[in-house]
């Protein structure tokens, strides 16, 4: 697929490592005007490190998506160096935020609630920040990433990832309708399970060699997800192969 993003403005969150990372690079390296955004200051000097080849432009900001004026700044910022909008949005931001699976009796109140901020709230509220300016526009992507665990189950027993990752994919559904009438997309890339990040090495060292053998398995395609291919499949969603494509979840998984 080729895809030309030049002179196209890209908000990508969670962009210090793994998913993040590659879209970031993906869209810089395809001419786009990218804002790399994430708490993590090490994780996002290397990214700007590895766009520094690439004919687009990448800027990193420190941002905290649960903060609504952060949002709101980095929004304004983004509109204000572009055409006045903000063209492509990845909701990329989230994760585990460090939990392990647990027995229900055993979550705290804050634990339910931090996953949520950062998977589903952080979500609406980056979409709500950046619909105005589409609206005015007319055209405008907004790509989500969840996970095959807002599809089925979380294979690390995590209760409120799984919700959030679901409530993710319900939110998309509901924006591709409200959206629509002004040309904006909403869009859901579902991945399997992509040693991308700490989290998830950890997650494949604890299975051990019998259960990594099992769990690639199960996958048709006999091996694990890349960031790349990740990346691939919002490439798609942001380009003009996806214009009559919107509401959707596509599960980027290997086959299972």
């Amino acid at each position: 697929m080729i895809a030309d993003f030049r002179h196209r403005t890209v908000i990508v969150t969670g962009a210090a490592h793994g998913f993040g990372r590659a879209i970031a690079l993906a869209f810089a390296a395809r001419h786009a005007h990218v804002w790399a955004c994430d708490i993590d200051d090490e994780g996002l000097a290397e990214t700007l490190r590895l766009s520094a080849e690439t004919p687009g432009s990448l800027n990193v900001r420190r941002t905290d998506v649960t903060d609504r004026q952060a949002i709101a700044d980095l929004v304004s910022d983004a509109e204000r160096a572009g055409d006045g909008h903000v063209d492509v949005l990845v909701n990329n931001a989230g994760g585990v935020a460090g939990q392990v699976g647990r027995p229900l009796e055993e979550v705290s109140a804050a634990d339910w609630r931090i996953l949520f901020a950062i998977n589903v709230d952080a979500a609406f509220h980056l979409a709500q920040a950046v619909a105005p300016a589409m609206k005015r526009a007319k055209q405008g992507r907004i790509v989500n990433i969840s996970s095959g665990a807002g599809l089925g189950v979380s294979l690390t027993g995590i209760q409120a990832y799984a919700a959030a990752k679901a409530a993710q994919i319900g939110l998309t559904r509901q924006l591709a309708h409200e959206l629509g009438p002004w040309n904006i997309t909403v869009n859901n890339v579902a991945p399997g399970f992509v040693r991308s990040n700490p989290t998830t090495e950890r997650q494949w060292q604890s299975y051990g060699e019998e259960g990594q053998r099992a769990l690639l398995e199960r996958i048709a395609l006999g091996r694990l997800g890349t960031p790349e291919d990740i990346a691939n499949a919002v490439l798609f969603f942001a380009s003009p192969y996806a214009d009559w494509v919107t509401g959707q979840v596509l599960s980027v998984d290997g086959g299972r």
